[in-house]
């Protein structure tokens, strides 16, 4: 069955006249989103609807005072069907009026013009050609992305423009773009970051189960530095009790020191509100057994205690040191000082890309070893 065939309700007329899309008899209900052109419902996608819009700037500022290593981030989609329920970005689909839950991972909102309206945007004498993150809020190579094709007009747009980027995902779906990000790196620094927390496929299928399966992306780590390009690897959360163990932590740094990964910082789950409520649904659904404790690791807060990330800081540094990632942390964006979430606020090496060392790959020119420094 054709795409097209799928849409749900036109919005152009509407859109247009500055109204809401009039509902169709067999729409589902649709909240007005700004700029939408149509909403997409198709068996291959099911239980996802996608609602396409037309931006009128995708190129976001980082808020003042961030401790973050860029000052702007573009996200062509709003909303992820990889569905983690860890997802720290979930409250921010309340911000379109959706809800953090069962929404952020089945309304999918495409930004279907971004590639042209950010080479408009790049093309502005007032550009400063600062370092742009793609992935930083929803995962930029979900599955929509085989069939919309965002990145490679997103990474050309950059890459034109001499503008250095950096790339976290956690979809294989990023090897289509190797030769294209290989041409992008002999133009602009690029960084890549993959986002791998542990290797045992039935916890991924349960916790993150939308995406590809840890074996699919330790191979695409692989991919990466074969073509010699970068791959830092956030190996978070890491889940108390599911995760944490020492033949877990074993397995996920020997696999990830295997696959090439250039460099790898690890953390504890984190769980903002918004995120908080629909984790703490599933973890009673799928481990009640684990609910009261995990109640109790975190309190009223986001973070678990002091006591158990300085333990699970230990046992980082530990199987780091044991597969040669000793001292691989990256760029901090916090100043943690001696604090056990100093891990955790570290970009892994070759995940930001580096300026001034002239290459766009993320080496040292005097050592050839990844560095972010």
């Amino acid at each position: 069955m054709r795409w097209d065939a799928q849409a749900l309700r036109p919005a152009l007329a509407d859109t247009a006249a500055g109204n809401a899309p009039a509902s169709g008899p067999a729409a589902e209900p649709l909240l007005p989103l700004a700029g939408l052109v149509r909403s997409v419902s198709t068996p291959e996608f099911a239980g996802v609807t996608f609602h396409e819009v037309t931006a009128k700037s995708v190129l976001n500022k980082v808020a003042a005072g961030s401790r973050m290593p860029f000052e702007w981030t573009v996200n062509p989609y709003r909303g992820c069907s990889h569905a983690c329920v860890y997802c720290f970005a979930r409250k921010s689909h309340t911000y379109l009026d959706f809800d953090a839950g069962l929404d952020f991972d089945s309304q999918v909102v495409v930004k279907i013009n971004a590639a042209e309206v950010l080479r408009k945007e790049l093309a502005k004498p007032s550009w400063g050609h600062h370092h742009v993150a793609l992935g930083t809020n929803t995962d930029p190579y979900q599955r929509a992305e085989g069939r919309y094709q965002l990145m490679p007009g997103i990474i050309r747009a950059l890459t034109d423009s001499g503008t250095p980027l950096s790339i976290l995902t956690k979809g294989t779906l990023l090897a289509r773009d190797i030769p294209l990000l290989k041409h992008a790196a002999a133009q602009v620094p690029v960084g890549i970051g993959i986002s791998l927390a542990m290797t045992d496929e039935q916890l991924s299928e349960a916790v993150e189960p939308g995406t590809p399966g840890p074996r699919a992306r330790l191979k695409l780590v692989s991919r990466l530095r074969d073509a010699g390009l970068p791959c830092g690897v956030m190996a978070m959360p890491i889940l108390p009790w599911l995760s944490d163990s020492d033949e877990a932590l074993d397995s996920l740094f020997g696999a990830l020191a295997a696959a090439g990964a250039t460099g790898v910082t690890a953390g504890a789950l984190y769980l903002k509100p918004g995120t908080r409520e629909w984790f703490m649904k599933w973890i009673a659904a799928r481990y009640p057994e684990l609910a009261g404790r995990y109640r109790r690791l975190y309190g009223t807060g986001s973070y678990a205690s002091k006591e158990y990330r300085e333990w699970l800081a230990g046992r980082i540094r530990y199987f780091k040191s044991r597969h040669g990632f000793a001292g691989s942390h990256g760029f901090s964006h916090r100043d943690l000082a001696g604090d056990a979430r100093d891990e955790e606020a570290q970009y892994p090496a070759g995940s930001i890309p580096v300026t001034g060392t002239g290459t766009g790959t993320g080496q040292s020119v005097e050592s050839g070893q990844p560095t972010l420094f």
